[in-house]
């Protein structure tokens, strides 16, 4: 029996509808019999765009039959966080309010990801506003369910997105990041994540409202594909990446720098700032580190990375004095508990005052300077994503021990968008039923040392999805 043109990976549902082997059709339509069959026992497709992708289908076939070229992503599916603009839906953010605010245009990541072939299916679920915690619960759409133990939490703030590349039913997912929310997901989920370096994706700014987002908010958040495999994400990397006039903060670097003199360094550190990690997780990074040595890396351990506290300090400090003004007016669209998670925050943090916040900004040019002179003696470092396996759904918002505890766990994602570097989550293994992984991180604008070294854990460790969900969703 011929398998299921959802189980082929990204790379190879493009090349077989370039050679004409399958046609766009019928990929659309597999998986969107897969969304049938999965998303009620998930929920994580919130809003799909059958008719429409049908329709971006048949046009790709036409221009195959016609002798066109098609791009490197023909065909291929992908789902879109709630919070990106697709056009002809609405952008959502999963606040019943924003219901019926229909996009006009594609985002500009999703435009892109189009014209280099990829169909959108729809959007993907994520915490309300993205402010309502990790766990992927909407006050419009409700909860999605990790799919290999719906008692634990898939991530977020892109879980809609890990959870629908996890179970097949989109061979790509575009989330944004701005302290894991590709990566945990990923970790949770079992499949593969790039965080890129800030300004390596052209993007829109989000803005809900008349004002742009502060200086923070657009320095933090970046674009970020999710993937089965570390060659579909390094395709969707190659679409993404560019300069845009719509976006001044897109820098035209190379895609793939100088190679370097000799085998690559790894520093390795299990336990960032030396706050407790979980054995199942310091396991997944020497498991990583032994694929890389194996590989040919130069893998060291090291004591630490650079000040990392003080950039959590200064990352909580700065993002909290840029959102406090409009917070009264923000917790009102969060549903009933839905403000928890940030106000637990603000209880920890008061906002700074003009002189301290212009000494916070110094303070963090100068973590983005000692980060730099760390990564140019290890050009990749590898550590956890989340020093805890999946947690329980919505620990984060219960009490301040629980925010304390996932803030923590998530401590180097947080640390490694304060500072612009990319990275690259890739899974390491299954334990106890749940997956594992890990995170590459390397010099800014060298995803493509990120890249190489997650493909030499793959190669060496292997893939574990797609799968079937275990349970269901919760409502």
């Amino acid at each position: 029996m011929q398998e299921a043109l959802w189980r082929m990976t990204a790379a190879g549902q493009a090349a077989a509808v370039r050679r004409g082997d399958i046609s766009a059709a019928a990929l659309v339509d597999s998986h969107l019999e897969r969304v049938a069959e999965v998303n009620p026992r998930v929920n994580a497709v919130t809003q799909q765009q059958a008719d429409r992708a049908r329709a971006a289908a048949a046009e790709t076939d036409r221009r195959r039959a016609a002798g066109e070229p098609l791009g490197p992503l023909a065909g291929v599916p992908f789902t879109v966080k709630e919070s990106t603009p697709v056009e002809g839906l609405p952008t959502t953010f999963g606040v019943p309010r924003f219901r019926d605010m229909v996009a006009e245009r594609d985002a500009l990541p999703v435009a892109r990801l189009r014209a280099a072939g990829a169909v959108p299916l729809g959007h993907s679920n994520m915490p309300t506003l993205v402010l309502a915690g990790m766990h992927t619960r909407s006050e419009l759409f409700g909860d999605t369910a990790n799919p290999w133990d719906p008692t634990r939490t898939p991530g977020g703030s892109s879980g809609g997105d890990a959870v629908a590349v996890a179970t097949g039913m989109a061979a790509l997912g575009l989330g944004n990041d701005s302290g894991g929310s590709v990566r945990v997901p990923a970790q949770f989920c079992g499949v593969t994540a790039l965080k890129p370096t800030t300004g390596r994706f052209p993007a829109d700014l989000r803005v809900i409202g008349p004002d742009d987002p502060g200086p923070a908010t657009q320095a933090l958040v970046t674009d970020g594909p999710l993937a089965r495999t570390v060659a579909d994400l390094r395709l969707a990397y190659e679409a993404l990446a560019g300069t845009d006039p719509r976006d001044p903060r897109a820098v035209p670097v190379p895609l793939y720098g100088e190679p370097l003199p000799g085998p690559p360094t790894v520093a390795v550190v299990a336990d960032p700032g030396g706050h407790g990690v979980h054995p199942a997780v310091r396991a997944a990074v020497a498991t990583a580190a032994d694929a890389l040595r194996d590989a040919g890396y130069d893998v060291r351990e090291v004591d630490d990375v650079p000040r990392l506290d003080e950039a959590l300090d200064v990352y909580g400090r700065v993002t909290l004095t840029e959102f406090a003004p409009t917070w009264p007016a923000v917790r009102t669209l969060l549903g009933e508990g839905g403000d928890r998670y940030i106000a637990l925050a603000m209880e920890r943090a008061r906002p700074a005052d003009a002189a301290e916040l212009v000494r916070l900004t110094g303070t963090w040019l100068g973590i983005r300077r000692s980060w730099a002179e760390f990564l140019d003696a290890h050009p990749l470092l590898l550590g956890p994503v989340f020093t805890e396996p999946p947690v329980e759904p919505g620990v984060e918002s219960r009490d301040a021990a629980g925010r304390d505890r996932v803030a923590t766990a998530m401590r180097l994602c947080t640390a490694t968008s304060f500072v612009g570097v990319p990275a690259v989550a890739v899974p390491t293994g299954v334990a106890d039923g749940l997956p594992h992984g890990v995170q590459l991180v390397g010099r800014a604008f060298r995803e493509d040392l990120c890249l190489a070294a997650a493909q030499a854990v793959e190669d060496r460790l292997g893939t574990f999805t797609p799968l079937d969900p275990r349970g269901v969703a919760r409502r």
